[in-house]
């Protein structure tokens, strides 16, 4: 009997594996879209203006994030009904579909419009996906985890993608020395999306072999779509904050992660090894950052974390930015990155859960990923285009500051409406 009493806390580590498996999927393919954005507007998007070639890019790779809300509607409410399982195997399926497009598809050279469409048609399918994935995967792992530990548990979905980062930048690393760089522009970027590819069959092994929560085959009544679709209705305000509260998390990571290579290379004018090295080390403090926050969340409660991290990122994050712009190298780069990746992680470790407790438990799936969506779609997804604008129109390199303080005014603003007396946390943690 002695021998036997480790088995469920090896089974819970190996759930966490299986499901968040197939969300590094997921987002190593979103990043390697952004890590290669000056090279995919060249072969798809060929311009006589850099800008406007480079706005294209990041306009296909915004639109992506459009299709977010209406997959998170659609396979959210799917997933309500039919199980986490079955559900997110559907969106590793596309999501896979989605990728294996981009990877093949030729360039504009060889196919004319029909390669900037296929594009598009790939990054769509990928958005569709990714709507309900993020919801998916987090609420497994907070219905999956052990009592006091939801924080802790559900931190790991966005761990997960930590390790996406990693591994596409250190691909982008070793292709960098590897290869020049017109090698890299007419067909080496390709590489990482083909490895993407590669490893799909092997994620399909890890999520059929994930078993459903016991706290959703434990509900007596699983909602058809149309019922689950009429509680969102009833409860848009609670969406609508879970979305502003999604706003800072979704702006910095997309902020540090898929813009930093192209934010060091065309506006700082480092080299494109230092970018990717300082990409890296922002995917690993990311790692280290998130189960520290969500641990945190825990034990001192969500509340304070949110609340202290968007004022801290309110009043630092422009003169950060500047401080690097005044004088751009490798160490104010990471320096300042490491800063931000700080209030990602913390942030984000306590948000996550604190996203899965506000929704009505029969629509968890479908309202956090609606919320994470529309955050996604409306701040995170369009920040590279945003960040490129801003900088272009103001002829400040720090001007991504300006999208990022506004992103964390909204966090705060949906912290102190949520967590307010009598507010939707206190009103959905009384329902479960």
């Amino acid at each position: 009997m002695v021998a036997d009493a480790p088995r469920p806390s090896r089974s819970k580590v190996g759930a966490v594996l299986r499901v968040t498996s197939g969300n590094f999927l997921e987002q190593f393919d979103f990043f390697l879209f952004g890590f290669y954005a000056t090279y995919i507007s060249k072969v798809f998007f060929p311009s006589s203006s850099e800008f406007a070639s480079l706005m294209l890019t990041f306009a296909v790779f915004g639109a992506g994030f459009l299709m977010r809300p209406l997959g998170a509607i659609v396979l959210g409410a799917y997933i309500d009904e039919v199980g986490r399982r079955k559900g997110l195997i559907v969106t590793l399926s596309l999501m896979a579909s989605g990728t294996i497009l981009i990877a093949v598809v030729p360039g504009y050279a060889t196919i004319g419009m029909l390669a900037p469409s296929l594009v598009l048609i790939g990054r769509l399918l990928q958005g569709f996906s990714a709507g309900a994935e993020l919801g998916g995967v987090s609420v497994y792992l907070a219905e999956m985890a052990t009592p006091g530990h939801k924080g802790f548990y559900t931190s790991w979905q966005s761990a997960s993608q930590q390790v996406a980062i990693v591994v596409a930048a250190g691909l982008g690393y070793g292709l960098n020395s590897w290869m020049s760089a017109a090698s890299i522009g007419a067909w080496g970027w390709r590489i990482p999306f083909f490895i993407g590819c590669a490893i799909v069959p092997f994620l399909f092994v890890l999520r059929r072999s994930l078993q459903e929560t016991e706290e959703f085959k434990a509900r007596q009544h699983h909602p058809r779509a149309k019922e689950v679709l009429a509680t969102m209705m009833a409860n848009w305000q609670i969406v609508f904050a879970g979305m502003l509260l999604v706003a800072m998390t979704t702006t910095t990571f997309y902020l540090i992660t898929v813009y930093t290579p192209t934010f060091g290379r065309a506006v700082l004018k480092l080299s494109t090894a230092d970018s990717l090295v300082v990409t890296l080390c922002v995917g690993v403090s990311n790692f280290i950052w998130l189960p520290i926050g969500g641990a945190l969340s825990d034990r001192i409660g969500r509340r304070p974390l949110l609340i202290g991290i968007t004022v801290l990122a309110i009043f630092t994050t422009y003169p950060a930015l500047s401080w690097l712009a005044a004088a751009p190298s490798f160490f104010r780069m990471l320096i300042v990155l490491q800063w931000f990746s700080f209030f990602f992680g913390i942030y984000n470790g306590a948000m996550v859960v604190a996203l899965t407790e506000v929704m009505p438990v029969q629509v968890r799936v479908a309202g956090f990923s609606l919320a994470y969506s529309l955050a996604t779609a409306l701040f995170g997804g369009f920040t590279p285009a945003v960040s490129t604008f801003l900088i272009e129109f103001t002829h400040d390199k720090a001007a991504p500051g300006y999208w990022m303080s506004f992103a964390a005014f909204c966090g705060l603003i949906a912290t102190l409406v949520l967590y307010r007396r009598g507010g939707a946390v206190e009103r959905s943690a009384n329902a479960v």
